[in-house]
């Protein structure tokens, strides 16, 4: 029996991968409560997001794809934490898995390779915010040496109710 395991690639994300990375975060945005946009977006739109992800620095993007295809399987980010300057050593973490790529190890490849290229710059903190119930991202998070500090309660409305976001702090 051949193996459902296909090898995975992780680099840093380039131009041409705007329109698979916006295509996967707008599945987030119509289906779930994961993100609180709530319109999608198209690529030109998005792209000011990506050129925010530099190669080096501090704000990556680290994207995932099969080997054998070249699908785009997910991606992490590191992004500013808040705008003001005190705020410059700390980042907020995510990471979005293509639905069908999911419980393939996809999203640990993704941090691994986002924190192994943040390990030399001048950062303190990592945060991430989890809209709950989000089982997986809350494991993942905690098997990468995140805490739990606190929950927004109802902090976001979609889909015509409101979600908790539970927030981790990883020390860098």
């Amino acid at each position: 029996m051949p193996s459902e395991r296909t090898e995975v690639q992780v680099r840093p994300g380039i131009e041409s991968d705007l329109a698979a990375l916006t295509d996967l975060y707008n599945h987030y945005v119509r289906e779930t409560p994961i993100t609180f946009d709530t319109a999608p977006f198209a690529p030109e739109e998005r792209r000011p997001w990506l050129l925010s992800h530099p190669e080096d620095g501090p704000h990556r993007l680290m994207v995932a794809r099969d080997a054998d295809s070249g699908d785009v399987l997910g991606y992490a980010t590191s992004s500013p934490y808040r705008a003001k300057a005190a705020y410059g050593t700390s980042v907020e973490t995510t990471v979005y898995v293509a639905p069908h790529a999911g419980r393939r190890g996809v999203g640990t490849l993704l941090y691994k390779a986002l924190f192994e290229a943040l390990a030399g710059e001048d950062l303190h903190r990592a945060y991430a915010g989890i809209a709950q119930p989000n089982e997986a991202s809350t494991r993942l998070h905690e098997r990468f040496g995140f805490r739990y500090v606190g929950t927004y309660r109802e902090v976001g409305r979609k889909f015509g109710r409101y979600w908790d976001v539970a927030w981790y702090e990883k020390e860098l």
